[in-house]
């Protein structure tokens, strides 16, 4: 059986998969669920000090939207978004202390970890609830910087969070990283321009990692009704925002190196497996959890290890990052790739029957014959899409030297 435990930031994870900071570690109850149900690490609902942030909690609201972008009613599509709109926990901050240590007690005895999760409203409160959060013995902390500047950075700040800007980004984290002697993760949003100029600003302040990322804001409407889904703008998320995801992940993961934990887009085992071969060492569940129940989480695990099995991948760090490797780092690199052309296997094509290559080729190369697809291997420059879409299998890509068959 392969080997599932990571190492992230110097701390030992059983397994890659950990709860994001959200409603299923809202509770002493959640977070111990979360735990017997074999999550390594559960990161807990945002610990604040900002009374809006709080009170928005007590006024949260959730829609499941398809593809068409309506209410979802019953079963879940893979492919749904979660569009909600929560805030931190609503109690007040000093009544997690009991509840940080009682869960963390309860981690300890199950070989997993409580992580903190903390934001603030002022500079001096970021540093206070870190180390609060630190006493209570969790094995980490991440700072949500989704939030407005402090008044003391507000006039400074670069847009409206304060993760959209690398100078407050990297002023609260070494603020928070001098205040603690924990790992340090910053959770990024999807929102800045460019997530790795944050990522470097918050390594450069001392973060041990990055959490990439949290939730886009959205606008969703019933245009039966005119009315807005929810009451008006909310998060945004789900499985069909993880190749955005994998984009920052990569990018991260290849110019700084740094630990990184991939957050939204991630449904199952499978898309796991996709976020550590870009260069995520764990990943954060959240939405999926709220659908399925925390009792998905054995079957995302299960799935990671039967992959790794069947696949001859004996531990996490022989598939770590090994995508990003693989991709060219530069469209000058891309240039430089062996030229190919499209070839077709006529014993599975079905044209006329099929006609989708004929149909999807811009490029004057395939072209409908006489009881078959004709082939210019000329004007072929080998942009794989008739490969990709061809659902009968029969076509693949060649070197552009080979012979093809016409």
């Amino acid at each position: 059986m392969a080997d599932m435990s990571v190492d992230f930031c110097g701390v030992k994870f059983k397994n890659p998969i950990v709860v994001a900071s959200a409603e299923p570690s809202n509770s002493v109850l959640n977070i111990k669920k979360c735990i017997d149900h074999g999550a390594s690490g559960v990161i807990v609902k945002t610990i604040g000090d900002v009374p809006a942030y709080q009170q928005l909690t007590k006024n949260s609201k959730y829609a499941i939207l398809n593809e068409k972008t309506r209410p979802i009613k019953g079963k879940v599509p893979r492919n749904f978004t979660f569009y909600s709109r929560s805030g931190y926990i609503s109690q007040h901050y000093e009544e997690w202390i009991p509840i940080l240590k009682e869960t963390q007690a309860y981690a300890e005895k199950n070989n997993a970890h409580v992580i903190g999760n903390v934001s603030a409203g002022s500079l001096d409160s970021w540093a206070s609830l870190s180390r609060m959060t630190e006493d209570c013995g969790v094995s980490m902390l991440e700072i949500n910087l989704q939030h407005p500047a402090p008044p003391e950075l507000a006039d400074s700040a670069n847009g409206i969070y304060i993760a959209q800007d690398p100078k407050v980004t990297a002023e609260i984290t070494q603020r928070v990283v001098e205040a603690v002697n924990i790992p340090v993760i910053v959770k990024l949003t999807p929102e800045a321009m460019n997530l790795t100029a944050i990522a470097k600003a918050a390594q450069d302040a001392g973060a041990a990692a990055v959490t990439v990322n949290s939730r886009f804001k959205g606008f969703a409407t019933d245009i039966e009704t005119g009315k807005p889904y929810i009451g008006g703008p909310a998060g945004v998320g789900g499985p069909w925002v993880k190749p955005i995801t994998l984009r920052w992940v990569h990018e991260i993961y290849s110019q700084l190196g740094m630990p990184i934990a991939g957050s939204n887009g991630i449904y199952d085992g499978r898309d796991a497996i996709e976020f550590l071969m870009t260069g995520a060492r764990v990943m954060q569940v959240c939405s999926i959890l709220m659908l399925k129940g925390i009792e998905w989480l054995p079957r995302m695990i299960n799935e990671v290890e039967e992959f790794m099995d069947s696949h001859g991948y004996p531990d996490i760090d022989s598939l770590y990052g090994i995508s990003a490797r693989q991709s060219a780092g530069s469209l000058a690199e891309l240039f430089e790739a062996p030229r190919l052309q499209a070839n077709i296997d006529r014993d599975k094509c079905v044209f006329p029957k099929c006609t989708c290559c004929t149909r999807m080729c811009f490029y004057d190369v395939m072209r409908p014959g006489d009881g078959k697809v004709d082939i210019k291997a000329e004007n072929c420059i080998g942009c794989e899409l008739c490969e990709n879409t061809c659902p009968m299998d029969a076509i693949s890509m060649l070197p552009k030297e080979q012979d093809i068959v016409v």
